[in-house]
């Protein structure tokens, strides 16, 4: 997994993550429609499971490699 971070850089990923996570432009972005059907317990159909997990997976990834890479660094020093 942190090869795979590793080859990832964080412009691209900063890109991906705005573009699913603000989609579709123009009305409520599907991240924020699935969390609050998250929290009111509505969220049971796979389609939207696969949904939240599409539009949040970029954002996952840029904050694990946040993280590792704010780890490294810290252990250089």
């Amino acid at each position: 997994m942190s090869r795979f971070l590793d080859n990832l850089s964080f412009p691209m990923l900063i890109i991906i993550a705005i573009i699913l996570g603000t989609a579709p432009i123009g009305s409520e972005p599907h991240l924020i429609e699935k969390i609050n059907m998250l929290t009111a317990g509505t969220l049971v159909k796979p389609l939207d499971i696969f949904d939240l997990v599409l539009h949040s997976a970029p954002i996952i990834l840029l904050l694990i490699k946040l993280y590792l890479f704010l780890k490294n660094k810290l252990h250089q020093e």
